[in-house]
């Protein structure tokens, strides 16, 4: 397993490189050029900036999250011929400077949802958290405002140039099928696995999250099932899946450990995180410690080990700690929490491995 963590860059994030280099057994930065539109294909002189600000560090640039998929690919318009040919250009840039892995999701409008950035614990740290039924009461303009005015730092997926267009994308969503969102993708997938597949780039899909329908809007890469159906669009090594334990957690349905074993060989990267689930329907991000949430952390860091897993993995989201000023769910301290407990499950994972193999 390698590990990685999210960095947003120099002017966009309150976690430097020096932080996370100091991380134990974190070799690279999980990146993204965050101030390209989707759809636009990416400047080289960026890519090789954050490569050279990386190794300067001693880190590897391995795994982008994400290049976003333009909203005209997943209705299917036919301008998506214009952003396609800028994604797949995009493939190309960075297969140049050693992109193993690029992380994307194919949600509509919103990448996810949370209606509180910073819900108070018990202990008086904070957390993102999920009101289910205050999502299904709110405006959805509503939270798009809620969600910007938290932060002087962009949200992944909350850009605001983006959003500022919600009327015309709920209307153009209006007559948007789930088969429709599905033949979509295979579209999508037919166009740019074959060229990532050239450049040895695996493609690694995000779940939905949550990962179910939200404000009348279609949601398909959900669970066990329609994780397979995608798999089978292309079928490729290059057509993989970023498993999040997080994302597809908040629905207690979803056998995550099952997932790690049936679809082992098509995932390239692993978000790992926990969140606990109530009777309701509402979750909070918890620490990585399983006790603390519904997801069990031990049992799937175990069946990664299990399965010689040795792709890539990042803490994904984390509390907010200690007064810390951050961007939600991304701040420094629970995050390297959260990898050093992972390392400690992995570590003894390892230590059953030897003893078992000893004569």
């Amino acid at each position: 397993m390698q590990m990685g963590f999210r960095w947003f860059g120099e002017t966009n994030d309150t976690v430097s490189l020096d932080h996370i280099r100091q991380i134990p057994g974190v070799t690279g930065i999980v990146w993204s050029l965050h101030d390209m539109p989707a759809g636009e294909e990416w400047p080289m002189d960026k890519i090789l900036h954050v490569r050279d600000q990386a190794a300067r560090a001693g880190l590897n640039i391995d795994v982008v999250e994400s290049v976003n998929v333009h909203e005209d690919i997943k209705l299917g318009l036919p301008s998506r011929s214009v952003y396609i040919e800028n994604y797949k250009k995009t493939i190309e840039k960075l297969a140049q400077v050693g992109v193993k892995v690029i992380c994307y999701n194919f949600m509509p409008v919103f990448d996810w949802l949370r209606t509180d950035l910073r819900k108070e614990m018990a202990d008086g740290s904070t957390a993102l958290f999920y009101e289910r039924s205050k999502i299904e009461d709110i405006d959805p303009f509503e939270l798009v405002e809620r969600i910007n005015a938290n932060s002087e730092l962009t949200m992944p997926g909350w850009e605001p140039e983006r959003l500022a267009h919600l009327t015309s994308l709920f209307e153009a969503y209006k007559d948007v099928t789930e088969d429709n969102l599905w033949d979509n993708l295979a579209y999508f997938l037919n166009e740019i696995i074959p060229v990532a597949a050239r450049h040895n780039i695996k493609m690694a899909i995000h779940p939905d999250d949550p990962p179910w329908p939200v404000f009348g809007l279609p949601r398909i890469i959900t669970g066990q099932a329609n994780l397979r159906r995608f798999l089978k669009l292309h079928d490729s090594p290059f057509n993989g899946i970023t498993l999040c334990s997080g994302s597809l957690g908040a629905n207690p349905a979803n056998d995550i450990i099952g997932m790690i074993h049936e679809f082992a060989d098509r995932i390239p990267f692993a978000h790992i995180r926990n969140v606990r689930v109530y009777e309701n329907g509402d979750f909070i991000e918890t620490s990585h410690r399983t006790a603390d949430g519904t997801v069990d952390i031990a049992g799937i860091v175990q069946a990664y080990h299990d399965i010689g897993f040795a792709g890539y993995a990042r803490p994904d989201h984390g509390r907010h700690l200690w007064g810390e000023v951050c961007r939600p769910g991304y701040g420094l301290y629970d995050r390297a929490l959260g990898i050093m407990y992972l390392w400690g499950v992995w570590d003894a994972a390892e230590r059953r491995a030897e003893k078992q193999v000893k004569p």
